[in-house]
């Protein structure tokens, strides 16, 4: 069983930046796809950033322009960059990956395998 173990969660001022990370022992290649979903407490999931097959990303609407999702093939870790961090971007973020061959097709909240989370908060 794949446990990705993400990091790089914390507080900031808003407008400010944080990297998240993500990296799991057993990849000794990037996961056809992969990436980033965040909740809060009270509310749905919600996804965030993905990168498929291709190895073109994916936005949600409400961080683009200010989210970066990357692959770094040589620490085989995911990353999530994030800029100009609003109050409304407060959440728990979790690191997501599915090995499945039609991952392209599959949500990014129904992928295989995803972390423990790590916390971001952010304040006005």
């Amino acid at each position: 069983q794949v446990q990705p173990v993400e990091s790089g969660g914390g507080s900031v001022q808003a407008g400010g930046s944080l990297r998240l990370s993500c990296a799991a022992s057993e990849w000794t290649k990037r996961p056809d796809c992969m990436g980033w979903f965040r909740q809060t407490p009270g509310k749905e999931r919600d996804w965030v950033a993905r990168i498929n097959d291709d190895g073109a990303p994916n936005y949600v609407d409400s961080v683009k322009g200010r989210f970066t999702v990357s692959w770094d093939n040589a620490r085989k870790t995911l990353y999530l960059e994030m800029e100009s961090l609003k109050p409304e971007d407060t959440a728990m973020y979790y690191c997501t990956a599915d090995d499945r061959s039609w991952c392209r097709l599959i949500k990014t909240l129904e992928f295989r395998y995803r972390g423990q989370g790590t916390q971001v908060t952010v304040s006005s």
